[in-house]
């Protein structure tokens, strides 16, 4: 598969609209692609899509190449047909172009270049869907139809620079209770006071441990909601807090802590998006390392923080680009993550 081979594909794939949940379209794309172009044999679960590279061997360990193919809804401020690809000099514009489109097809490139190839370890490429919204029917299930993963390369925009951790995400929606009364007469007890209270401790308080590589627990209310009309007190008050967790705290840790703290009632939406990372000792830290190329902590999110096995994150793009109008990938990206991505995994030993 050459780099104008890669390249076509990228822009086959912007044209044809894959919202999260809604991915089917591209999926048939890309399955019948893989298949008669490349001669792949593709499974699909949902609309995920997964091959491995050689007959699996329960002897050797396993890695996995995974990147998703959904994107988020495009914004009203784009200049440019966000469903088409729209190459300008050195650039490729397109929704999810950046985010993950190229590292998709950059790890399809370099799958399958190294199905050619002998290695230590079995390979097995996995593209997902319901990234954005951290589905259930994307990497989740797609992990259900594959055998123990040993090593997991998340395709995201770093720059190539390589994510040897991720922070995890737990939302909260939070219920402070009061008493209605009339605003003009000192009655009532008003939930929004106290959940002004709350949010004020929520902005100063300072969790304990930090990490080493992801710093410390970002806690953040973005939400609020209160009051029926002008003249009365309200009786409740709802707010919703973002909260970005290390390996230090497990998510019930910190979900106990925000309870003997707060006045609210403090209820999860989820516990199961963990934060995620890798030994620094690893191999696969130390290749990237000799490539010299610097490694990082993450504080955005990933299908990493599905998956309960080794990973890294690292992938062509600007993270900043994500989401953003008027998305693009340079094209001299795509050109260096296919050889990066071989230059990483052959010859790799993972064990």
């Amino acid at each position: 598969m050459t780099v104008n081979d890669t390249l076509q594909l990228l822009m086959q794939m912007l044209a044809i609209p894959s919202i999260s949940r809604d991915e089917a379209a591209k999926a048939d794309f890309l399955e019948t692609y893989l298949q008669k172009n490349l001669a792949w044999e593709v499974k699909r679960v949902g609309n995920n899509l997964y091959s491995y590279a050689s007959a699996y061997d329960a002897s050797k360990p396993t890695v996995l190449l995974n990147s998703h193919i959904d994107t988020v809804k495009p914004r009203d401020s784009w200049t440019k047909e966000p469903f088409a690809a729209t190459q300008e000099g050195g650039l490729i514009f397109g929704l999810g172009s950046n985010d993950a489109h190229a590292s998709v097809v950059s790890l399809i490139a370099a799958f399958d270049y190294l199905r050619t190839t002998q290695q230590a370890y079995n390979l097995i490429i996995g593209i997902s869907c319901e990234e954005e919204v951290s589905g259930k029917n994307g990497v989740e299930l797609l992990l259900q139809h594959l055998p123990k993963i040993d090593l997991a390369i998340v395709g995201e925009p770093t720059g190539l620079e390589m994510a040897i951790a991720e922070k995890g995400l737990m939302v909260v929606d939070c219920v402070a209770h009061g008493k209605a009364g009339h605003a003009a007469r000192n009655e009532g007890e008003n939930a929004l006071y106290k959940a002004l209270e709350d949010i004020d401790w929520c902005r100063n308080y300072e969790f304990e441990k930090k990490s080493p590589t992801l710093g410390e627990v970002k806690l953040t209310v973005t939400m609020i909601e209160a009051g029926s009309q002008h003249n009365v007190i309200p009786d409740t008050c709802k707010f919703t807090a973002d909260i970005r967790l290390t390996e230090c705290y497990s998510h019930q840790e910190v979900l106990e802590i925000m309870q003997a703290n707060m006045q609210a009632d403090v209820t999860p939406r989820s516990m199961r998006l963990r934060a995620s990372g890798i030994d620094s000792n690893h191999p696969i830290v130390g290749k990237h390392l000799s490539m010299k190329r610097d490694v990082f902590g993450s504080s955005t999110m990933s299908d990493q923080a599905l998956m309960s096995f080794s990973s890294v994150k690292v992938g062509p793009g600007d993270s900043a680009r994500s989401h953003s109008a008027d998305e693009y990938i340079k094209i001299v990206e795509i050109e260096e993550a296919i050889q990066y991505y071989i230059t990483l995994l052959d010859g790799l030993k993972i064990n």
